[in-house]
C-alpha cells in the first residue's frame, strides 16, 4: 500500500455555518489504510457536523477536507457520489427511509455503488446481520424493529459494501453493550483489508477501554480534535 494517498485529510478545515458551540476550530487529520481512530464527543450534533465534513457534504470556510487524496471541494457532483459510495456509515440519529423496506433501506447505496449483483448483496448482508445478532436480514419496515435491532441493522448498512472508510456516530450505546464484541471483529475485518475506521463515543468507558486496538485517540469539542494523554 506503499505510495497510496491518506483515505482521508482534515488540513487547516474550518467549518463554515455552525453554531459556534458546534465546532469552530480548524480540524486536523490523517487516516491512512488499516488506522482506528477513537474520537470521544458528548455533542450528537457535533459528531454528526464532523462525519459530514469527512464525507464532503459540510462547506468549509477555509483549509480542504480530501478522501484518497481528491478534496472534496474539487471534484463534480457526480464523481462526490461515486466517492461516498465506498463510505460506510452509522449515523447518531434516525436515517431510514420509512416508506422502503429494511433490505432496500441497507442495500440502497450499494445498489447504486457496486457491480456485485444484487444476490451477492443480499447474502453478504444476510451474513453480517447474523454477525451483528440478527436472525438475517431484516423484513418489513423501520418502524417494525425494535430500536437495539435498528442499530444492528445500521451496521449491517455501514460495513456491507467493503467501504474504505467508516464512519460510526455513537454506534454503541450503554443498552447495546452485546454490539461491542462483534464491532470490534467488524472493525478488524475491515482495516485487515485496508479500510480506515473512526468510532465517535459518548462513553469515556468506550474510549479509554484498552481492548480496542486505536491507533489515535482524540476528543471532538467546538474547540476542535484534541489529543490528550492517551488512558491508562
Amino acid at each position: 500500500m506503499a505510495g497510496l494517498p491518506p483515505i482521508l485529510e482534515l488540513q487547516d478545515a474550518k467549518p463554515g455555518r455552525l453554531p459556534d458551540a458546534v465546532i469552530h476550530a480548524p480540524l486536523e487529520l490523517t487516516m491512512v489504510r488499516g488506522e482506528f481512530a477513537l474520537i470521544e464527543c458528548w455533542n450528537p450534533e457535533a459528531a454528526g457536523h464532523f462525519a459530514d465534513i469527512c464525507c464532503g457534504l459540510q462547506p468549509l470556510e477555509r483549509g480542504a477536507a480530501r478522501f484518497v487524496g481528491l478534496d472534496w471541494a474539487r471534484v463534480p457532483d457526480t464523481e462526490s457520489s461515486a466517492m461516498r459510495g465506498r463510505i460506510g456509515r452509522v449515523f447518531h440519529d434516525v436515517n431510514w427511509i420509512p416508506f422502503l423496506d429494511m433490505e432496500s433501506n441497507i442495500l440502497l447505496s450499494q445498489r447504486h455503488h457496486t457491480r456485485r449483483s444484487l444476490p451477492d448483496l443480499r447474502a453478504r448482508a444476510a451474513a453480517l446481520a447474523v454477525e451483528f445478532g440478527l436472525p438475517g436480514l431484516p423484513a418489513g419496515s423501520p418502524s417494525r424493529l425494535s430500536p437495539g435491532d435498528l442499530v444492528r441493522a445500521a451496521c449491517v448498512r455501514a460495513f456491507v459494501g467493503e467501504p474504505l472508510l467508516i464512519l460510526l456516530e455513537f454506534a454503541v450505546h450503554s443498552e447495546h453493550a452485546d454490539l461491542i464484541a462483534p464491532l470490534i471483529n467488524a472493525i478488524s475485518h475491515a482495516r485487515n483489508r485496508g479500510a480506515a475506521v473512526i468510532w465517535l463515543t459518548e462513553s469515556d468507558a468506550v474510549w479509554r477501554d484498552p481492548s480496542l486496538p486505536a491507533t489515535q485517540r482524540l476528543r471532538l469539542s467546538e474547540e476542535g480534535l484534541t489529543r490528550p494523554q492517551r488512558p491508562s
